[in-house]
């Protein structure tokens, strides 16, 4: 073979080459590879998956952390002694969680049995079984000579306060006033209740318990 005709095989050898060459294609087509050689679309799930899976992780901090509403309980403005409660003495405060059996209204003209600390809630064994006080009444408390009168007596009794004193007839101190709530006793020293008196009354019933021996009579039973 001339070298002319050399030359035309040559080329034409070459040409047949390039025609079965495929071309170069993008990552990730089906049957050609990648630059990490056939895995782009696994890698891209996966990084879809990886994706997904961070921003669950970022929604759930968020809700563990974003403020919840917490119910309003009442608490004590001041330190409170025991007696009745009055406006002032309460405010409402959200507490999470809230204790068990806060009250939440409706303490006012309530008798609190023990004292509490500024800031610490009211909870209902907190408060004794008792009457809201009418209005105009204040609460005062009196201590029967005899213990065992308080048992014939409960809240919402209307009753008679006697005073006796030494070589003297008992008389009748305040009469038709009303039972608002009977502490229990844990001494021999009489027992004590609170009524719901007018301030006068309220005035002699001090005055007669500071030297006499209180006693009742019972008009109403609730």
């Amino acid at each position: 073979m001339t070298g002319n005709g050399a030359d035309a095989a040559a080329a034409r050898g070459g040409w047949t080459r390039l025609a079965h060459r495929q071309p170069p294609g993008r990552p990730g087509q089906p049957g050609r590879l990648g630059p990490f050689g056939g895995l782009g679309r696994l890698g891209r799930r996966r990084r879809l998956v990886a994706a997904v899976v961070a921003g669950v992780g970022v929604l759930s901090a968020y809700l563990a952390l974003r403020p919840t509403h917490s119910p309003s309980v009442l608490v004590a403005t001041h330190d409170l002694s025991p007696g009745v409660l009055k406006p002032g003495d309460l405010r409402p405060a959200a507490i999470s969680p809230p204790p068990s059996g806060a009250v939440r209204s409706g303490a006012v003209g309530r008798v609190l049995a023990g004292a509490m600390r500024r800031g610490e809630p009211l909870t209902d064994v907190r408060l004794l079984h008792s009457l809201p006080l009418p209005p105009g009444t204040v609460a005062t408390p009196v201590r029967l000579a005899d213990p065992d009168t308080a048992q014939l007596i409960a809240p919402g009794s209307t009753i008679g306060v006697l005073a006796a004193w030494e070589g003297q007839p008992a008389q009748l101190i305040a009469d038709n006033v009303t039972v608002v709530t009977i502490p229990k006793a844990d001494n021999d020293h009489g027992a004590l209740i609170v009524l719901a008196t007018t301030p006068s009354q309220a005035t002699q019933l001090a005055a007669a318990q500071a030297g006499g021996r209180l006693s009742i009579t019972i008009n109403h039973h609730s």
